[in-house]
């Protein structure tokens, strides 16, 4: 079976096609990275041969097969490195959010057992030391390597080594060690497990799913079938972190089936000029990403001369209807009015915009994570920048489900992968059985059971489902559908997808479970709210002043009494109370990938509940 042919099943490995590529594409163009402000290249033989020293550093430290490495760093090649290796010696490999306090990342480490970490800087380094100096420690830990050693030249610790000198343990490993890695890949098995993810649930400690080369491999491949990706079309920004498996599936393990160029952003914060200077032909983003892209515009807007905003207004105005018709039509215009219209707008107004967001060249955009504003989308297909609604999960190895031409009804995320197997319960959870779904998650039998009945995993998202296409429409989590004293059934993601519509508004958190009305709990864009009250003079000088600032409050009940309308009496918002600082993920607040903690939030903000509802909230 050729290796074209295996990924379809997932019937290999990701260390097996990495190999692959460096035999047969040795001199293409495996992912760039910006250094000093010039982007460097790295072909494909030039990935393996990194990844083949790192193993060979590995092993001279006494990794052995089954062993589990973390790596606790940004986005960067020695990540990819320090994955694979793992993979290639036949262990696996699971990332540690940077933004992760040390309790998080020391709880990983110990339930893990992981024997080596991969730091990328002293920060990470530092939660490490923190971590194995309390009481317990991190008894299974043998090796700490640190990629960015700067500030770190006191640091005496024997298990503490830098990147360059794995690398060059694995240099003198080399001189004896033969084709030692070559056969540790190929000994390695699709159903191995290659890695872990900690999933970051909004209650609770994070549990470590178990993903096979298969689950991973037959998710992207399926992925790439249905879109037609090619190695020639497709080049991808890698930017959100690795731990999260969307990410991990396009950039790492979709390259891997794909032989196609990844390129890593500076950070986070330099996604937007990172994404100009790329000009990428595939991106992903998570709603906030999205939404965040479409209040860059918005924003930029105001700034705009009165003719530029009156020609844009006029290029929505016009455009929309027609994205509409588009989307209705399974993402083609529909007939030859709406082609020239929108050519005609493209020239006038989108092309420009286009290449503001640097996605003039994108055709494969994508966006997951979470439930997301269909107006949000729409806005995007309205500039010509398709953005294909996915939905899938940690435990199915990122994608099961995807729009695609033919499937673009606006608000619904698609048919699932072929080969997946679907089903609804009577109270309306989506059910998935298939090659991606994972082994199980480690050292939590009890919990496996859960998730995992015959087969079939339960995602706890109540969804709608479409009989004729099989395509869903996410309603909400299982365990957040809010239930009012009167019996109520309230989906409270549409109504928070609807407030954060407003450029505003950057959280809103509703509550109403056992009580007689809804309430929210909103956190202000402290950027856009900071522009508006600079444009009325409005003096404030933290996020606290501006969100206790009256004229602020009524700005925002603007914004709500917008939303009520949208919705029955019964779903409206009441009452609110701003939130005077920002959640946090190291405040508990948020998740790594910045999901709400419903349990933490209504426990943090009592006293505000207590003012909306009176007495004890």
């Amino acid at each position: 079976m050729s290796p074209a042919e295996a990924i379809y099943g997932g019937d290999t490995t990701m260390p097996r096609l990495l190999l692959h590529w460096a035999t047969t594409t040795p001199r293409a163009l495996a992912f760039r990275e910006k250094v000093l402000g010039v982007w460097e290249r790295t072909t494909w033989a030039g990935y393996y041969d990194r990844v083949r020293r790192v193993a060979l550093g590995l092993t001279a430290l006494g990794f052995e097969p089954g062993d589990r490495l973390a790596v606790a760093s940004e986005d960067t090649p020695e990540w990819l490195y320090s994955d694979l290796a793992a993979q290639a010696l036949g262990g696996a490999c699971f990332g540690v959010y940077p933004t992760n306090p040390w309790p998080e990342l020391a709880y990983m480490l110990r339930h893990s057992k992981a024997r080596f970490v991969v730091c990328g800087d002293q920060e990470q380094t530092d939660k490490v030391l923190e971590a194995m100096a309390q009481e317990g420690g991190l008894p299974d830990l043998k090796a700490v390597i640190c990629v960015d050693m700067k500030g770190m030249r006191h640091y005496r610790q024997d298990f503490l080594l830098s990147f360059e000198a794995l690398l060059a343990l694995g240099d003198e490993q080399a001189k004896t060690a033969g084709d030692l890695v070559e056969r540790r890949i190929a000994a390695t098995k699709p159903d191995d497990v290659a890695i872990i993810v900690y999933t970051s649930g909004t209650t609770g400690m994070p549990k470590g799913a178990l993903l096979s080369h298969r689950n991973m491999i037959y998710s992207a491949a399926q992925q790439k079938k249905q879109m037609g990706v090619t190695a020639r079309n497709l080049s991808m920004l890698c930017y959100l972190p690795l731990c999260h498996v969307a990410e991990r599936s396009l950039s790492s393990v979709l390259q891997l089936v794909n032989g196609s160029p990844v390129n890593f952003a500076e950070s986070i914060d330099t996604v937007s000029v990172n994404l100009r200077e790329i000009a990428p032909r595939g991106f992903l983003g998570v709603p906030r990403i999205w939404e965040k892209l479409q209040q860059n515009v918005l924003i930029r807007l105001k700034d705009a001369s009165r003719l530029q905003q009156r020609i844009v207004a006029f290029a929505m105005k016009h455009g929309t209807p027609v994205a509409r018709r588009q989307l209705e039509n399974g993402g083609a215009r529909k007939g030859l009015r709406d082609r020239l219209v929108f050519f005609a707008l493209w020239l006038l107004c989108f092309r420009s915009l286009q290449r503001y967001l640097g996605l003039n060249r994108a055709w494969l955009c994508m966006c997951g994570g979470a439930t997301v504003s269909p107006e949000v989308l729409l806005f995007f297909w309205t500039l010509g920048i398709p953005v294909y609604q996915i939905y899938g999960a940690t435990e199915l190895g990122a994608i099961s489900h995807s729009q695609k031409p033919g499937h673009t009804r606006l608000g619904w995320s698609g048919p699932p992968l072929a080969g997946l197997e679907t089903r609804v319960t009577e109270d309306g959870e989506l059910l998935i059985r298939g090659p991606s779904v994972f082994r199980g998650y480690l050292f939590d039998e009890e919990a496996t059971a859960r998730a995992l009945q015959d087969g079939w995993y339960h995602t706890g998202d109540v969804v709608e489902l479409d009989l004729a296409t099989n395509a869903i429409q996410i309603v909400d989590r299982k365990k957040e559908i809010i239930i009012t004293s009167g019996g109520k059934n309230i989906t409270p993601s549409l109504i928070e997808n609807a407030l954060k519509d407003s450029l505003y508004i950057r959280e809103a958190i509703l509550i109403g479970e056992g009580r007689k009305f809804l309430s929210a709990l909103i956190q202000i864009d402290f950027d856009t709210v900071g522009k508006w009250a600079q444009e009325r003079q409005l003096a404030y000088t933290t996020f606290r002043s501006l969100a206790e600032r009256e004229e602020v409050r009524e700005l925002i009940e603007e914004e709500v009494k917008r939303v009520n309308e949208r919705f029955a009496r019964v779903e409206n918002i009441r009452k609110f109370e701003l939130l005077v600082k920002q959640l946090d993920h190291d405040d508990g607040e948020l998740t790594a990938t910045m999901k709400v903690r419903r349990r933490v939030i209504e426990q943090r903000f009592a006293p505000e509940l207590a003012r909306i509802y009176g007495g004890a909230a």
